[in-house]
C-alpha cells in the first residue's frame, strides 16, 4: 500500500469515528433531554394535585360551616317555637284568670255578707233589711259564678292540703279520720286555680 493511500485510509477512519462520536453524543443528548422531561411531568402532576386538596379541604370547610348554621337555625326554630308556645300559653291563662284579682276583692265583700245574713232578728224592719241584703249577696254570688268562682266544698269531704288550711284538729265519732268536720271560712276556686283555700276543722 502507498503512502496516499494510507492517508486516505487514515482520513476516512477518522471522520468514521467523529461521526460515530458525534451521534453517540446526540443520542445521549436525546436520552438526557428525555430524562430531564419525565421529571418535569413529574412534578407538574404534583402541581396540579396540590389544587384539588385545596379545594377538597376549602368543601370540607364549607360543609362544617353548613352544618354549624344548619343547627344554629335549628336552634333559634326550637326556641321562637317554645316562646311562641309560652306566650300563648300566657295569653290563654291571661283570659282564663283574668277576674282574678276582682274576685280576690270582692271575697271580703261575701264574707261580710254572709256574717250579716247569719243574724236572727224579730224585727220587722231588720228582716226586710235582711230579705234586701240577701237579694245583693245573690245576685253577686250569680255574677262570680259566671265568671267560674265555685265555693270549695268541705264539711265531709277528706282534707285536701291544696284546697284547705286546716286551723284546727278534733275528733268527731261520725266522721272518719282527716274528714274535714266545721268550716270556719269558705274558700274559692276560679275555674282550676284556688283563690282562697277554706279555713276548716279536721278530724283526727
Amino acid at each position: 500500500m502507498t503512502e496516499e493511500n494510507k492517508t486516505v485510509s487514515t482520513e476516512e477512519e477518522l471522520q468514521n469515528n467523529t461521526s460515530e462520536s458525534i451521534e453517540d453524543q446526540v443520542v445521549e443528548t436525546n436520552a438526557d433531554e428525555r430524562n430531564s422531561a419525565e421529571p418535569a411531568e413529574e412534578t407538574n402532576e404534583t402541581v396540579e394535585l396540590n389544587p384539588i386538596q385545596e379545594l377538597q379541604e376549602q368543601i370540607q370547610a364549607l360543609n362544617k360551616k353548613l352544618e354549624e348554621a344548619d343547627n344554629r337555625y335549628l336552634r333559634l326554630q326550637a326556641d321562637f317555637d317554645n316562646f311562641r308556645r309560652r306566650t300563648r300559653l300566657d295569653q290563654e291563662a291571661s283570659e282564663k284568670y283574668r277576674a282574678q284579682k276582682l274576685v280576690a276583692d270582692l271575697l271580703p265583700v261575701m264574707d261580710n255578707f254572709e256574717r250579716a245574713l247569719q243574724v236572727e232578728t224579730d224585727n220587722e224592719q231588720a228582716k226586710s233589711l235582711l230579705q234586701g241584703m240577701e237579694m245583693v249577696y245573690r245576685s253577686l254570688a250569680d255574677a262570680l259564678k259566671k265568671e267560674g268562682v265555685e265555693p270549695i266544698e268541705t264539711v265531709g269531704k277528706e282534707f285536701n292540703p291544696h284546697q284547705h288550711q286546716a286551723v284546727m284538729q278534733g275528733e268527731d265519732p261520725n266522721y272518719g279520720s282527716n274528714i274535714v268536720i266545721e268550716e270556719f271560712q269558705k274558700g274559692y276556686l276560679l275555674k282550676d286555680r284556688v283563690i282562697r283555700p277554706a279555713m276548716v276543722k279536721v278530724n283526727q
